[in-house]
Parts: C-alpha cells; structure tokens; sequence
C-alpha cells in the first residue's frame, strides 16, 4: 500500500505504433498524428500521454474520482518520458481508502510536458 509523501517513477518511450494504435482505438487522427513532421516525429495524442500517471493508479487499484491534466507542451515520437507521481493524501474509512496526487511527466530534456492530479478510491 502507498504512503501519503511517496513519489513513484517510470519512464516510457512513445513509439509510431504507439500513436497508431492509439488513433484506431480512440478515432483522434488529427493530421499531425498521422503524418510525420520534418523531423519524422509524430505528435502523441494528449490523452495517450495522459495514460502515464493513470498507470500509477491501475497498479494501485486506485478507481478514479477526478483527474485533471494540464498539457504544457507536445510529446512526440521517441521522446523518453518520465512520470513522477506524488501521493498527497490518503485516509482510510470503512470499506475504502480515499487517494489523492498530483503528478508531472518531463521529456529528456527535462522539460514539463503534461502536469496534473487525480484522486479516488482504492476498495479494501
């Protein structure tokens, strides 16, 4: 079980299939997902980018409440990300815990790129 102050960390590199999954699942084809830049980048949806902290509560089996996420600036192709993950709050009650973080998720540049928190419950 989490602890109110633990930070959790992992990275994740987004690959062409990534996005390409991604647009078939969710329909978001936006042309700069799917055709490459100058660079050959393609610009990984926001929301796959979101899926990064709620890695953190599947593994935790947090069910989510509220999550909120500032998108800062785009991720794209072989960008490494890192997420880090800040647990704020938790207090037990009789058949749950309530869960609260905040999180943010950087390039290798150590740049900010999407920031944010969720909260929600873990069933005992």
């Amino acid at each position: 079980m989490v602890q109110v102050g633990d930070v959790i960390t992992f990275q994740k590199f987004f690959t062409t299939e990534d996005v390409r999954l991604f647009s078939e699942i969710s329909g978001d084809e936006g042309s700069h997902h799917i055709h490459p830049d100058e660079e050959g980048r393609l610009i990984v949806q926001g929301l796959l980018t979101a899926t990064l902290p709620t890695k953190v509560g599947g593994e935790h089996n947090v069910l989510a409440r509220n999550m909120n996420f500032e998108f800062i600036r785009p991720v794209y192709t072989n960008d490494v990300i890192e997420c880090k993950v800040k647990i704020e709050q938790l207090s037990e009650e009789e058949k749950k815990y309530v869960i609260s973080s905040t999180f943010s998720c950087r390039n290798q540049r150590n740049e900010v790129v999407l920031k944010g928190g969720f909260s929600g419950i873990i069933r005992k």
